[in-house]
């Protein structure tokens, strides 16, 4: 009898998947340190991943983690479903130039914008950070050197203060990369390093950088002059932009309503920006000569219509015909374009330009050694650049005072050099991101490799030694989706075990 009977069963596949999909609790893990949040307030860095809860003001509801991102001194950035920018990280003002960044408390709450578009990707520099809407608008704030103002910023700043004072005390935290324990203890910052790891070798090659000692301010004052509410960036009438990138002081954002266009504005004083020359600071967004394009000359006409200063200098023929990936490091970039051709600009001392020398790129340079092979994404650090291929493959350049590189030493790299590592052997890297001097990829099995400086836990490995080879951090059983490096700490988005 039952073989007779014919049940009609209307399943909705969509919808099991939707279910299916719902079941699996989507997360954040975070590990390293962040000063200031409560559980880290004697400065004992979280050497595992422990997981960062959502605020409960969005987490009523069906709310969960989309993303996060990465850069940030001294404070983390996520992404809800909803669409919300979430930050958190220090309160504290130590003197630390991330408190011009947005004050982020210590418990992850949603950043004010005046905006209720929905945050689709943000990044984060030394301070200043920039957040992308679903509308292809662009938002940013911090360090006012970082923030567009429409104009090139002349010799004074509006507050009265010289803006080669302000660079010179900017550029002197950021070589020294501020080290938690060394900028509360100490007075001044010290020209030779924190770490006596790599130390005497950062003194004798540092360059246009000004050797005075700066004392660490106690007040907010200083801070709060330089610092710079969120606001809209003002781009030429119909550019949408897609994703962004925030360096040291500068940053790049890419645009999809004119074919892969890379946008860039802030410091450009070691070429980081693209234009061809030494500009010191650029506050109007301009279009960065990546690759020749039909639409290329009719933009590169309304940039100078709008007063915008372009460079002169030869365009860079790279293979492809738009980019599709953009990186800031600490005062160099890194582009991919759709034919997977690889391009470096800006600070070249350590080697990170890949270009086989140690020379500055003032333009956008194809990375030669690497035309043949198909380069996916890209990630860039302080001194170093990483890049993984469509095969999978890691390829590593620039400085590796700490292992940032994954070589097994930690001689720099002027060229590209692919990891070798034998836990690695037979995986793909898919995803990549790189902190101020420590690595992370999530690999096509799941699987989270961190390599690099370790002395805030940032590896995630369960100690405070650093390592000059990928190691697999621990993840019990979850899932990850994507990868974040901050200046001090890593963020990987994951999901639960069904």
């Amino acid at each position: 009898m039952s073989g007779d009977v014919d049940v009609d069963v209307d399943v909705d596949v969509d919808e099991v998947v939707k279910m299916e999909q719902e079941m699996k609790e989507t997360m954040v893990l975070m590990w390293g340190y962040l000063p200031g949040v409560s559980s880290q307030t004697q400065r004992t860095p979280l050497v595992l991943p422990e997981v960062v809860r959502l605020p409960g003001s969005i987490s009523i509801g069906n709310d969960s983690w989309k993303d996060v991102s990465g850069g940030g001194c001294g404070f983390a950035m996520g992404i809800s479903d909803s669409g919300k920018l979430i930050t958190w990280g220090s309160t504290d003002d130590m003197g630390l130039s991330y408190v011009t960044s947005g004050k982020h408390g210590e418990i992850p709450e949603p950043f004010p914008l005046q905006t209720d578009a929905s945050i689709v990707q943000a990044a984060a520099g030394w301070a200043h950070c920039v957040a992308v809407t679903d509308g292809g608008d662009v938002y940013t704030w911090g360090w006012k050197e970082c923030v567009p103002t429409g104009k090139v910023v002349g010799g004074h700043s509006a507050e009265g203060a010289s803006e080669n004072d302000t660079r010179e005390r900017h550029n002197s935290l950021l070589t020294e990369q501020g080290s938690p324990q060394s900028q509360v203890s100490r007075p001044s910052v010290s020209v030779s390093g924190f770490d006596s790891k790599g130390g005497a070798e950062e003194n004798t090659k540092r360059r246009r950088i000004s050797s005075s000692k700066h004392a660490v301010e106690s007040s907010t004052s200083g801070d709060e002059t330089q610092a710079a509410l969120p606001c809209l960036v003002t781009l030429n009438p119909g550019v949408r932009i897609a994703a962004v990138a925030a360096g040291g002081r500068h940053t790049l954002a890419l645009s999809v309503s004119d074919v892969g266009q890379v946008w860039g504005w802030g410091y450009g004083g070691e070429g980081q920006l693209g234009l061809g020359s030494r500009i010191r600071m650029v506050s109007t967004p301009h279009l960065v000569p990546c690759l020749e394009s039909p639409s290329y000359g009719k933009d590169r006409f309304l940039a100078a219509s709008r007063g915008n200063v372009m460079s002169e200098g030869q365009i860079c023929k790279a293979p492809g015909s738009y980019v599709k990936g953009i990186a800031c490091g600490g005062r160099h970039s890194a582009v991919v374009t759709d034919a997977g051709a690889l391009l470096t600009f800006g600070w070249g001392l350590y080697g990170q330009c890949g270009q086989g020398s140690t020379d500055d790129e003032l333009s956008p340079t194809c990375v030669s050694s690497l035309l043949g092979i198909q380069i996916e994404k890209v990630a860039t650090g302080l001194w170093h650049t990483v890049c993984i291929s469509t095969e999978g493959d890691v390829y590593a350049f620039g400085g590796n005072q700490f292992g940032q590189l994954g070589t097994g030493a930690d001689q720099a790299e002027t060229l590209p050099r692919v990891l070798e590592a034998l836990n690695m052997e037979d995986k793909n890297a898919k995803v990549v991101s790189c902190g101020a001097r420590h690595t992370a990829v999530i690999t096509d099995d799941g699987n989270v490799f961190c390599w690099g400086w370790n002395k805030y836990g940032q590896l995630g490995l369960g100690d405070v030694i650093d390592r000059n080879v990928p190691s697999q951090v621990p993840m019990d059983g979850r899932l990850p989706k994507n990868v974040a490096c901050g200046w001090w700490h890593t963020l990987v988005l994951a999901e639960s075990p069904t």
